[in-house]
């Protein structure tokens, strides 16, 4: 019986060991629940015997924290008790691109699989996204995605910025000067690298500038596939770090790298494409053979259905799925906001949501909705805006996908009427508030709402992942209750 995971015929084998001809080592790299990489580099006649069959990966990497500490609970997927045995690493033979910096060193992304049924481990990132796009697929459709990444940059390296106790980084330029001409300017080199860089590297950036704050860049990435999208995000963020350290630049994808700053946001583009047509099945003008909910037929529609300017250009399709989404999301928050620094950017007025919402064009909602005038009606989609720069891109759209089709399924209404430009406006000036509900304020309470019985993470997830990524986010969380912090010492230590 062969121990193959993916099998390939004669030719693409032989293409392999072409591409590779003149190499003698590969890097790879796997996905951990953080969503850091986590790999070695590996003799070419080694990678070349295990393209198939996969190699034994130590699952300690879901068996510790972001520090390389393992867990003091027992997770089922590693642990003490099972000596933290291997895991199956398969290379993806279809991210394979080479690193420009380093030396075009051939690299490939891994995906990880349970060594006794040979299927993709429930907790592997990849494993999770690949199970819900492979569901669309037998739909007929595939999720289309973007992403977008703030992140403040510091003329610091781990070094220095260990020697100031990670107080006080210094700024890459000073002041707020969003989408400025001058300030990349200070940095040319390092700024038009990451771009350039990411390109060979197959990271496609759409656009990159200056956002608001001292030393924040902003690049969005191009549109493309749900897997090749997560991906790309992930490593943009690894491209970045690199090429910063190499000029003693410390860039961070930390939610809130100062309290008195606007936070890094991690927003993420969604539409439904089928696979046949390309036709984007979110535009209202696209048919589908998906029937309206009840709620949206012409005798039972909600009021805000005919009044509110946007909602026409809505496809049925893409109103389930919304519907999904914001019943989804207070399960899945500690997916979009993973750590416990990700609450810091989530308060009132910072244009970061904190309730269950949505709108047409709404910078101030969980989930905008972009159509027509403001972009072709092909060009139709959603933007999540609840995650930070910090998510784990995998999980993140792996979970809104699994919400979205959830609520297809199930053929949901949108649960709560849209935010209105009037309303915004009202805010905006302090006479208006959201009466929404509000969304888990804590890394706590959106993990314990994870693992509520009947959540509906747990319905599109599945128990397992839950279990393991919620008892992850619980550890995190206890690892900060008991930290004592500097702006405890700073108003205790003299006078109490």
């Amino acid at each position: 019986m062969s121990n193959s995971i993916v099998h390939l015929n004669e030719g693409q084998l032989e293409a392999l060991q072409r591409e590779l001809k003149g190499d003698n080592r590969v890097k790879v790299a796997g996905i951990d629940i953080d969503g850091i990489l986590r790999g070695k580099i590996m003799a070419k006649s080694k990678f070349l015997s295990i393209v198939e069959s996969g190699f034994g990966f130590c699952s300690v990497v879901f068996g510790w924290d972001m520090h390389d500490k393992t867990y003091p609970e027992e997770l089922s997927v590693s642990n003490a008790a099972n000596g933290y045995k291997d895991i199956i690493a398969v290379p993806d033979l279809s991210t394979y691109r080479r690193i420009p910096w380093e030396n075009d060193i051939p690299f490939f992304l891994l995906s990880f699989y349970d060594p006794d049924t040979r299927e993709p481990l429930a907790v592997c990132p990849r494993g999770l996204l690949k199970r819900v796009t492979d569901e669309l697929q037998s739909l007929g459709w595939e999720a289309m995605c973007g992403a977008e990444f703030e992140f403040f940059n510091f003329k610091e390296t781990p070094d220095t910025l260990a020697t100031k106790g990670y107080a006080n980084p210094e700024a890459l330029t000073p002041g707020m000067f969003g989408y400025s001409l001058l300030r990349p300017t200070f940095h040319q080199d390092y700024f038009y690298d990451i771009f350039d860089q990411c390109s060979k590297f197959k990271v496609n950036i759409e656009s990159f500038h200056t956002e608001t704050g001292p030393g924040v860049y902003e690049a969005a990435l191009a549109y493309t596939s749900a897997t090749e999208m997560a991906d790309m995000a992930n490593l943009f963020k690894l491209s970045v770090k690199q090429l910063g350290l190499k000029r003693g630049i410390m860039p961070t994808f930390m939610a809130k790298p100062y309290g008195d700053q606007p936070g890094c946001s991690g927003h993420l583009h969604f539409s439904i494409r089928d696979i046949a047509t390309k036709s984007n099945l979110f535009a209202a003008s696209t048919s589908s053979n998906i029937t309206p909910a009840s709620s949206s037929s012409t005798n039972n529609r909600a009021d805000w259905e005919d009044t509110v300017e946007g909602v026409k250009h809505m496809s049925p399709l893409m109103k389930h799925f919304v519907a999904g989404l914001l019943t989804a999301l207070p399960s899945i928050m500690c997916i979009l906001a993973p750590n416990i620094n990700s609450y810091k950017r989530l308060v009132e007025n910072y244009w970061a949501p904190v309730t269950i919402s949505w709108g047409i064009e709404s910078r101030v909602s969980a989930i905008r909705v972009i159509g027509p005038p403001v972009c072709d009606s092909k060009a139709t989609r959603l933007e999540m805006r609840v995650g930070g720069a910090d998510i784990n891109t995998h999980l993140a759209i792996a979970a809104c996908i699994s919400a979205g089709l959830y609520g297809i399924k199930k053929k949901l209404a949108v649960p709560v009427p849209p935010t209105t430009t009037e309303l915004e406006t009202q805010i905006a000036s302090g006479k208006g508030e959201f009466k929404a509900e509000r969304l888990p304020k804590s890394l706590k309470d959106s993990a314990l709402k994870m693992l509520e019985k009947d959540s509906t993470a747990r319905e599109i997830l599945g128990d397992v992942f839950v279990e393991h990524y919620a008892a992850t986010r619980l550890n995190e969380y206890r690892q900060w209750e008991t930290a004592v912090t500097t702006w405890e010492t700073k108003r205790y230590f003299e006078l109490v």
